[in-house]
């Protein structure tokens, strides 16, 4: 699809802050308007009181606003074009601790604050869910660039797939974009799934602390949504794919401002470094006279070379200061938007074509073109021309016509397609090459070998080179001076000077013999009769005596408490066997809601086949009507007839009944979802429980079970059975207000929290193994 040019669209955002420069950085009522004053400061003893001012032209400012409102001033319609094809690119960029990574990413202890990321994960999989006609498959990958290096963030996540495998590294697409090559790419189903992804990858970046942020950002970032959507009605449809980059750069720094040191500092000149290049290429791409962009003078700028004048809707966010302090870093960054505003991008829809279906084109093409080609010679009343490969009587007809052609008895061959001519240089080629071996044969019988000089070998040697391989056998064998069969000199050293080559070569033989010697019969033995032959051991008969047993060691063994097995038998009839009523009721309604989901599957299936087959059978009546001439009425419509009329009333109502299937088999599977939670949370209580009891029936010594059952102090890390069981119901009402609450602020929260829940969990598991 051609594309069309658009500029970037640039928005600014003020931090929040209580001591806001209101007489220096002004803001219009047209809401795209800043105005900054700067007062520039003395130096060298001379006093300068002059004022400048900066008027600054944007597409949005954003001051005081919701993390709502700028997602939907920034991001919302760039998800919505992702979805339907298009490429799109979302990035912060401004001074380090201006609010880039709260803008991105946002508070991941509140789900109100959450930022572009997480709310454009949830629109995209409510998009999928309503787009019904389309099926989605969305992939995550999370790319860090830290001192110029490219790390993976989600490589320690094992289920993700790479792109071409090995180390990370930029490579340039036959269609002129950029990807990562060795980066993981995770496949996503829901939000859930997308929120454990993203909050891994944020625990697993760099962070430092300086003198204008405690936890600041040492490393650009890249988070980037793959999507793919294929039709689910048109079979021929071609499919579309896109990915939407959300950047997360890390801020400018001054060091005098910060005081970093160190490996703070270090970080800063490379952060510095890698923004200083980027805006290099932004001055180069607003510069039409330019043929050149440096877009590889860093990682960053080259993998978001299609993000920065490509085919991508791109979108700019200038994080900004408001105090008086930073007003030279307010003016930079404002500066930076400014040239970002002037770069055009040409966005298009990455439409692809299914090479099975292109295959199947292709066949029906061809088999047109026979068809044409039949049709042609029958006006012309000429003999059809076959276009199959030839048949080897046709291959053998053709070579008996190139040799009396040869020979003088055939005047000339009639050509009948192009099929037969290319046969006809082919069988020339093999004349020609035959004839040549018989000169050259006849010349070695005739000839032998005479002493040359140095010169004369070398020329020799490079004409044997180039010789075929036939030749070479025979005038070998009419050397003289070595005997009949035998091998010159130098070939015999050569052999001789390399024994383990040949040696090598025979046992790699017989091993190939061994191998198929015992393939066959192997080949017979059942599976339990080969590992009962791997599991025997080989022991001589002194090696079978039982060792001498322990008195003590028996003791202790018969003392042992019982099995877990048979334990948790008799658990789950008595002290556990309320949770394992609760257990196998869940286990029974999600075993039925399972059914019924099989059944509405079913169900939707043989609806849809219905419906494939009403709409051929209508077709096949418009054509009949359409070819046989058609009833107009008054208004000019066409008069439809009976059966046509009621296979498209019954295509109607077989529609509706596809839709409300549809959304009851979404609804069936949400219920089978919290269904498999129910059950999975009833297992896992079923199990720790039992391994509490266990411990205190077993494991535990006497005098603590004697301290428990008469209430005496509890020692540290001990709690009582009824106590534990107190905990954990209080533990349960204290979840079920917990998530009444969530539900009210949205339906995502649960989700949003249980995967920060979840990345939380696996910080402190860590941080616990690393101490």
């Amino acid at each position: 699809m051609s594309a069309h040019s658009s500029e970037v669209k640039v928005f600014v955002r003020t931090r929040p802050t209580a001591c806001f420069a209101q007489d220096l950085i002004e803001y219009l009522p047209d809401k795209q308007t800043v105005n900054v004053r700067h007062r520039r400061e003395s130096r060298k003893g001379v006093v300068n009181n002059q004022m400048s001012s900066w008027s600054f032209k944007l597409d949005g400012v954003m001051h005081n606003m919701s993390q709502e409102e700028v997602y939907q001033s920034v991001a919302h319609s760039v998800v919505l074009r992702a979805l339907e094809g298009y490429n799109g690119t979302i990035m912060c960029f401004g001074q380090t601790g201006a609010g880039k990574t709260y803008t991105m990413t946002g508070a991941t202890e509140s789900y109100q604050q959450r930022g572009i990321i997480p709310r454009a994960l949830q629109e995209v999989f409510y998009e999928v869910e309503q787009r019904v006609d389309h099926t989605f498959s969305v992939f995550l990958s999370f790319l860090e660039i830290y001192n110029e290096t490219l790390v993976d963030l989600l490589a320690s996540i094992k289920r993700g797939r790479a792109v071409q495998g090995g180390a990370l590294t930029i490579v340039e697409d036959p269609g002129g974009g950029v990807s990562v090559k060795g980066l993981t790419l995770h496949p996503v189903h829901n939000e859930e799934e997308a929120f454990n992804l993203l909050f891994e990858g944020e625990m697993n970046r760099i962070i430092g602390e300086h003198a204008l942020n405690k936890n600041s950002s040492r490393s650009h970032c890249i988070f980037t949504i793959h999507i793919e959507s294929r039709s689910r009605t048109l079979s021929d449809a071609p499919y579309v794919t896109s990915k939407l980059n959300l950047v997360d750069l890390a801020g400018s720094e001054r060091l005098s401002k910060t005081g970093s040191e160190g490996q703070v500092q270090r970080e800063a000149l490379y952060i510095n470094r890698s923004l200083s290049f980027l805006e290099q290429a932004i001055i180069a791409l607003t510069d039409r006279r330019r043929e050149h962009v440096p877009f590889r003078q860093s990682k960053l700028t080259h993998s978001l070379k299609d993000s920065l004048g490509g085919n991508c809707n791109t979108v700019l966010v200038a994080n900004i200061y408001g105090e008086a302090a930073q007003i030279e870093e307010t003016l930079s960054t404002l500066r930076f938007a400014t040239r970002m505003k002037c770069v055009r991008t040409q966005p298009s829809i990455n439409e692809h074509i299914d090479p099975a279906l292109q295959v199947r084109r292709l066949q029906k093409e061809i088999q047109l073109l026979k068809q044409e080609l039949s049709l042609h010679d029958t006006l012309a009343n000429r003999a059809v021309v076959p276009n199959e490969s030839l048949s080897d009587r046709q291959v053998d007809e053709i070579k008996s016509q190139v040799q009396r052609y040869l020979a003088g008895t055939l005047d000339e061959i009639m050509i009948v397609s192009i099929r037969q001519i290319q046969e006809m240089f082919t069988q020339f080629k093999k004349a020609v090459q035959e004839q040549e071996q018989k000169v050259k044969e006849q010349l070695s019988q005739k000839y032998s070998l005479v002493e040359k000089s140095e010169n004369s070998i070398q020329s020799s040697t490079a004409a044997a080179a180039k010789e075929p391989v036939g030749a070479v056998g025979s005038v070998g064998e009419v050397e003289s001076g070595f005997g009949l069969g035998l091998a010159a000199p130098s070939q015999k050293h050569t052999q001789a000077s390399s024994p383990n080559k040949s040696k090598g070569k025979k046992i790699k033989e017989n091993s190939r013999k061994d191998v198929a010697q015992t393939s066959g019969p192997a080949e017979g033995v059942t599976v339990n009769q080969r590992e009962t032959d791997a599991l025997t051991p080989n022991c001589e008969p002194e090696d079978l005596e039982a060792p001498p047993v322990d008195q003590e060691e028996h003791k202790k063994k018969i003392d042992s408490p019982p099995c877990k097995f048979e334990a948790f038998e008799d658990f789950k009839l008595g002290r556990g066997s309320e949770i394992n009523r609760i257990l196998k009721e869940n286990k029974s309604v999600l075993l039925e809601r399972m059914d019924q989901l099989h059944k509405l599957t079913q169900a939707i299936n043989s609806c849809k086949r219905d419906i494939d087959h009403m709409s051929s059978e209508l077709q096949l009546c418009r054509e009949q009507r359409q070819s046989q001439g058609q009833f107009v009425g008054e208004k000019g419509e066409p008069v439809l007839e009976e059966a046509e009329l009621i296979l498209l009333v019954g295509l109607r109502e077989k529609k509706d009944q596809y839709r409300q299937s549809y959304e009851e088999l979404l609804s069936t599977k949400a219920e089978v979802r919290y269904c498999q939670h129910l059950v999975d949370q009833c297992r896992i209580r079923l199990l720790t429980e039992f391994e509490s009891w266990y411990n205190e029936s077993f494991l535990l010594p006497e005098e603590v079970q004697t301290i428990f059952s008469e209430g005496g102090p509890i020692r540290p890390g001990l709690i009582p059975v009824d106590k534990a069981l107190n905990l954990e119901a209080d533990e349960q009402e204290q979840f079920q207000r917990l998530r009444t609450e969530l539900l009210a602020e949205g339906p995502s929260a649960v989700s949003f929290y249980n995967a920060h829940n979840r990345t939380v969990q696996r910080r402190q598991q860590a941080n616990s193994s690393q101490s």
